[in-house]
């Protein structure tokens, strides 16, 4: 049973946002309460999926390589986005970026050496050591440390909110009705990937054929919820982190393994064996999150990595094996590809590739000519058996809608005003950033910044 007291902050999620913002308010003095959907095994959202975060830095660090600057970290977020962000917003959290690996540190995050090889992150991205479940457990402890009360199989089901202003919220406590009461609200409770039929009312019947690479608790109850209580709604529904991965993860929480990074160094073919966009458009991180969107509009929304035998061991596989087979024709029987069709599209690929030097690295100059859609880097001839296929669907990560917040990240409402006493982090206000595409590590990044922000505004309006 709840007590029944009034608390200082109610923190609604269990993932990093959530819990950036439970320590930073707790730190400051404030009475915290935790409500985590998920049971405690499954605690931590999708953050304990992740691997790292893009941070901002002016010289190498003990984790990160060169430098990554605010102007070079915006740039990357212009273009894959196209524009479509608050550059404000975008602009303070890039700058305050340089600011949370120390903070993460001191409460029990640790990070592993800099990568190389094929993911060219060591310059932009500093990756947990034991990966997203060892953060969430660093900062759960951390938390309870800090006196934050964490309530597991808690979903909160409705806010009690009266002109922008947040009085106490309605929760089922491991199937129990219950009420919690608190001066302030923090909403970190991600977006609503995990449900099904609003992404069909977004998405239309192909959603059916998506692949939730999270936890299926992010079902968007508080979103519907604040959007249904006055909040400004922000970004586009069926905008999403959507990535390309292997068709046989299970429907939801396949994680991070599932995620295929073959592309660049294959063609990608649809059901009708025919190549749709090119595949080495630019170095992977930048441009990975685009082919979720790619494959969900194509024909049963799935399609068909094929790769040769020397392009075989430079990415991090699935965790399921290639399909394999000695000939195009072979594999494409194994694949229930037409054999005729695909031998086509791999012969007019082969003969549009042009001599250049290979890099898996970086961009490189082997391209194709006179082939649409082009190959524009890492375009080699498919031409040594065996060969390999992935199966690819849409893996959605989490989506874009979510409520509109200043820099404060105070909830703004439909009537122009910030919210009084909430305030949003994480997955649930992220589209105030991405409007559109994704950059490696930036969910991450945006869950921590806003998250201590939330956190201590939220500590300091109970302690005005």
């Amino acid at each position: 049973m709840i007590p029944d007291k009034l608390y200082d902050v109610l923190v609604v999620g269990g993932g990093n946002a959530a819990l950036c913002a439970a320590l930073t308010a707790a730190e400051r003095g404030a009475s915290v309460i935790l409500c985590e959907h998920a049971p405690r095994e499954f605690r931590g959202g999708n953050s304990r999926h992740t691997r790292n975060l893009r941070c901002s830095h002016d010289a190498p660090t003990d984790v990160l390589t060169e430098n990554y600057s605010e102007e070079e970290y915006l740039e990357d977020l212009l273009r894959v986005t196209g524009g479509v962000t608050n550059e404000k917003l975008a602009r303070m959290t890039i700058r305050e970026s340089k600011f949370v690996a120390p903070w993460m540190v001191e409460r029990g995050v640790r990070f592993q050496p800099s990568l190389g090889g094929t993911l060219s992150l060591s310059r932009t991205n500093a990756f947990f050591l034991g990966g997203g479940k060892a953060l969430v457990n660093a900062y759960f402890a951390e938390a309870e440390k800090a006196g934050v009360e964490v309530l597991y199989d808690t979903e909160v089901l409705s806010l009690d909110i009266e002109e922008g202003f947040f009085k106490g919220a309605e929760v089922s406590h491991r199937g129990f009705p219950e009420r919690i009461r608190a001066k302030a609200l923090v909403v970190a409770s991600g977006g609503f990937q995990g449900n099904i039929e609003w992404l069909t009312e977004a998405w239309g019947p192909s959603a059916e054929n998506f692949i939730i690479r999270g936890t299926p608790y992010n079902k968007g109850r508080m979103l519907r919820d604040l959007l249904d209580k006055g909040a400004q709604p922000v970004g586009d529904p069926t905008q999403c982190h959507a990535v390309a991965i292997d068709a046989r993860a299970p429907k939801f929480d396949g994680g991070i393994v599932t995620r295929l990074d073959c592309v660049p160094f294959s063609i990608v073919v649809n059901r009708k064996a025919e190549r749709f966009y090119d595949e080495g458009e630019d170095v992977w991180p930048k441009r990975y999150a685009i082919w979720g969107r790619l494959v969900a509009q194509q024909p049963e929304q799935i399609a068909y990595a094929i790769i040769d035998a020397k392009s075989l061991t430079l990415f991090m596989p699935s965790v399921f094996p290639p399909i394999e087979a000695d000939s195009i024709a072979d594999l494409a029987g194994k694949l229930d590809l037409d054999a005729a069709d695909l031998k086509k599209t791999v012969e007019t690929y082969n003969a549009a590739v042009q001599p250049g030097s290979f890099d898996s690295s970086g961009l490189d100059d082997c391209r194709t000519e006179g082939l649409e859609p082009p190959k524009t880097h890492w375009a080699r001839k498919l031409d040594q058996p065996p060969y390999y296929a992935y199966p690819l669907r849409p893996g959605v990560t989490f989506t874009y809608l979510g409520v509109e917040v200043d820099e404060k990240a105070r909830i703004q409402m439909a009537d122009g005003k910030p919210a009084a006493n909430m305030l949003a982090a994480g997955e649930i206000m992220a589209g105030n950033i991405l409007g559109q595409g994704y950059l490696a590590g930036l969910g991450m990044t945006i869950g921590t910044v806003f998250g201590r922000i939330a956190g201590e505004e939220a500590a300091r309006y109970v302690n005005r």
